[in-house]
């Protein structure tokens, strides 16, 4: 056995469910391998998110939860638009001149933050998705976590200006989301994206042109007024995509509100940590570090309950009807017998 194949059989062991895996982990591992240059001596990362995302339906159709995939692109396809729309926003207020001078970077000698950087790779994921989707975009999307991630100790190495925390902790969640992208939607669903962070360029440059001296720290304002906001838009269009299938006996909407849930409070979280700092320290409305990590994990817990309960209730209602429609055609049978 080759270090190659090791590592994916590890890959696999990690992802997947003891069931599957002892049945078809060789095989997975196999056609891996089959795909793979010769020199390549580890998984490559579009492999590593494949398997982590072939395991992640696994695991869910192990509990019952075999409705969630629908749902879970739907939830990427609306966190993809939702992420590269702020990135286009907070791209084109770093760039924009009326930014610079009221930040004062022009006289430190400093333009723009680390975090153009992220966006950029947001933007490029967006563009990928249009010509490249599956397995292209979802590398595009890594590559932008990975540089979203990174901007925070990479300020503190280089002692740049970055975006505050909660909005790169927003960007993180809907990216992570983001990668259960469908691998072949239509053309119409792949230009979203792209439309989206086009949208945000002259509304970000309105508000950094006319902003005045409601700017007073970088991304302060904005940021403040723009992630509740994108929060609210992306759930009132989940809740309409989703009354509209629930219309045609479809649950994708309600699924896709689930799998969002996590990713609407982080959008939610400055807003969120102000109140914790009023109700549990008596201080005025000022998120601080602890505010805002006791918020998010809070929001973070709370998703996840809620997504469990959820499946828990739906592996239930599975098994429920399976059962009766078990024992009304062992019924029907019976009956006919007796008939003869």
């Amino acid at each position: 056995m080759s270090d190659l194949e090791r590592r994916y059989l590890r890959l696999i062991r990690i992802f997947y469910p003891a069931g599957y895996r002892d049945t078809r982990g060789t095989e997975i591992a196999d056609t891996y391998l089959a795909l793979c240059p010769p020199d390549r001596r580890w998984p490559s990362v579009a492999d590593v998110a494949d398997v982590a995302g072939g395991g992640l339906q696994q695991r869910l159709r192990a509990v019952g939860a075999t409705g969630i995939g629908p749902g879970v692109w739907l939830a990427a396809t609306l966190a993809l638009v939702t992420a590269t729309a702020l990135a286009g926003g907070w791209a084109m207020l770093e760039v924009n001149p009326w930014t610079t001078a009221w930040f004062g970077f022009e006289q430190h000698g400093m333009s723009v933050s680390l975090g153009l950087g992220a966006w950029a790779a947001w933007l490029l994921a967006a563009v990928v998705y249009v010509v490249a989707p599956g397995r292209w975009t979802r590398l595009a999307i890594v590559l932008a976590l990975v540089l979203t991630v990174a901007v925070v100790p990479l300020a503190a190495v280089v002692d740049r200006p970055r975006p505050p925390l909660f909005v790169l902790l927003a960007q993180v969640c809907l990216g992570f989301v983001a990668l259960g992208v469908p691998g072949r939607p239509p053309s119409w669903i792949r230009l979203l994206p792209v439309t989206g962070a086009a949208a945000a360029l002259p509304v970000a440059a309105t508000v950094a042109r006319n902003g005045g001296d409601v700017l007073p720290v970088y991304y302060g304002w904005p940021a403040g007024q723009v992630l509740p906001g994108a929060g609210m838009a992306l759930l009132f269009v989940t809740l309409l995509v989703g009354v509209r299938l629930a219309a045609r006996n479809d649950l994708r909407g309600a699924w896709a509100l689930l799998v969002l849930l996590c990713p609407i409070g982080m959008l939610w979280l400055h807003p969120l940590a102000e109140e914790f700092a009023v109700s549990f320290y008596g201080g005025g409305p000022n998120a601080d570090g602890t505010t805002l990590a006791t918020a998010a994990i809070i929001v973070a817990v709370s998703a996840a309950i809620v997504m469990a309960v959820a499946v828990l209730v739906h592996r239930r209602v599975t098994f429920t009807q399976a059962a009766v429609e078990g024992r009304t055609s062992a019924d029907s049978l019976t009956s006919d017998s007796a008939k003869r």
